[in-house]
């Protein structure tokens, strides 16, 4: 009554199974459930629906909430999770939001993150933690993978703080060599070394109200951490070859693909920096973890393509997106961009193959290789779909089999959502639809 009222269409289920005929039928923009309900729940409910449909959000109501629902929910990719009572305004907002997730602006956020393209849920919290983070000064971790695009989520953070107006200064640690990383950060005096023809005044000094972005931080030099963490420290800098210190006014986000606690460890990087510099650590998803924006993200690159070499945008054919969607992206958002460049590059018409994107694609060696627990939850699920197979859906005998009790097998039953009713067959038969 209350979303009719403030204006939405509402189609009701009774429970999952009728939630999930009912999206069959007509897909809605947005999922609103219960956590507990009979036979399958809220998070079952929302694994299935993830399924079939990634990019529809599921937001979460109980009246049970507990700090380990909810993280579980909203890791798992749950767009939301809120407890009853729902405050109107509360409910309204996040509807709202959720909304935007599936509206073509919201693939292009306007304002401070425009330059972040995703559908993704996991992406979504990121920048929620990202803008919240924006609005203070302090010092930022992005830690991730080579490729997920950290230096983009730096540019964002900066364009949503008070800083946005100055400078933004972006610096690779990796690949400046020693001896003159140090004069680009701190800068020099004319003369102080050969070469040293005039003064520099170092990006510290020249992003005066603005951010400094030090991009692969863990690869810095041991000598080069020393002197970053006295500026942390003392926020003044003392160019190469000068005798005084300046006063420096910026604010430090850094990034790094390096397991830097790994590295502190073994000696390689300072642990008084490392804490200095993660005062708050945001992670970034590999594509893997973010596949339902690879469809996305492959169009955008596809029309950007078109867009510079001025020709007929290309598209890919479903299977193409397939493929794209089974490969496990080892060098990520910038690998997915090479590849797509190379299929523009050999394409013979309007649209792209999917024995074009295979030859594109480099050697999946981890295409096979799932993470344990993943690998575990597939085995589980398996045995268990065959379990009640064999016995038609009989619990108590597909218990016997098991060894294990009844209870621990409905437990096992909810955890996957599968659907035991579809099993009370024949014995040894196949289920038309596997839940």
């Amino acid at each position: 009554m209350r979303l009719e009222a403030a204006g939405y269409e509402v189609n009701c289920a009774g429970n999952g199974e009728q939630a999930l005929a009912a999206i069959k039928r007509r897909q809605p923009e947005v999922v609103l459930s219960d956590l507990r309900m009979e036979g399958m729940d809220g998070l079952a409910l929302f694994e299935r629906i993830h399924r079939e449909w990634p990019t529809l959000p599921v937001i979460i109501l109980t009246a049970h909430g507990s700090i380990r629902d909810a993280v579980q929910a909203t890791q798992s990719g749950v767009f939301s999770f809120i407890t009853k009572p729902v405050a109107p305004a509360e409910l309204l907002t996040t509807l709202e939001r959720a909304l935007e997730l599936r509206s073509p602006a919201s693939v292009q956020p306007s304002g401070w993150a425009q330059h972040i393209l995703t559908r993704s849920a996991k992406m979504y919290q990121l920048l929620d933690q990202a803008r919240l983070v924006a609005q203070s000064d302090v010092n930022v971790l992005i830690s991730g993978e080579s490729g997920t695009g950290k230096e983009l989520l730096a540019q964002a953070i900066h364009q949503g703080s008070l800083r946005a107006e100055g400078p933004f200064m972006p610096i690779n640690c990796s690949a400046i060599p020693e001896n003159l990383l140090e004069s680009e950060l701190f800068g020099h005096r004319k003369g102080a070394f050969t070469g040293a023809s005039r003064d520099h005044p170092g990006l510290f000094v020249a992003s005066a109200g603005g951010t400094v972005f030090l991009d692969e931080i863990g690869d810095m030099p041991p000598s080069l951490q020393v002197k970053v963490l006295r500026v942390l420290q003392e926020r003044r800098v003392r160019p190469v070859g000068a005798t005084d210190d300046q006063p420096i006014d910026v604010r430090i986000l850094s990034a790094t693909h390096r397991d830097l606690e790994a590295a502190l460890t073994d000696g390689s990087f300072r642990e008084d920096l490392y804490y200095r510099l993660n005062v708050v650590e945001l992670r970034l998803p590999s594509l893997r973890e973010r596949s339902e924006d690879i469809p996305l993200l492959a169009n955008s690159f596809l029309r950007h393509v078109a867009e510079r070499q001025g020709s007929k945008p290309v598209r890919l054919a479903p299977a193409a997106v397939g493929r794209l969607l089974r490969y496990s992206w080892p060098g990520n958002i910038r690998q997915l961009q090479n590849v797509i460049e190379k299929l523009v590059a050999l394409a013979v018409g309007p649209v792209i193959s999917e024995a074009q994107v295979r030859e594109a694609l480099p050697l999946d060696r981890g295409a096979d290789i799932a993470e344990l627990s993943e690998a575990k939850a597939r085995f589980e699920r398996g045995y268990m779909i065959r379990l009640l197979q064999l016995t038609a859906g009989n619990i108590a005998e597909a218990a016997q089999l098991a060894g294990r009790n009844r209870s621990d097998l409905y437990k096992v039953i909810k955890r996957h959502g599968i659907d035991l009713e579809q099993f009370k067959t024949t014995a040894g038969e196949l289920p038309t639809e596997q839940g």
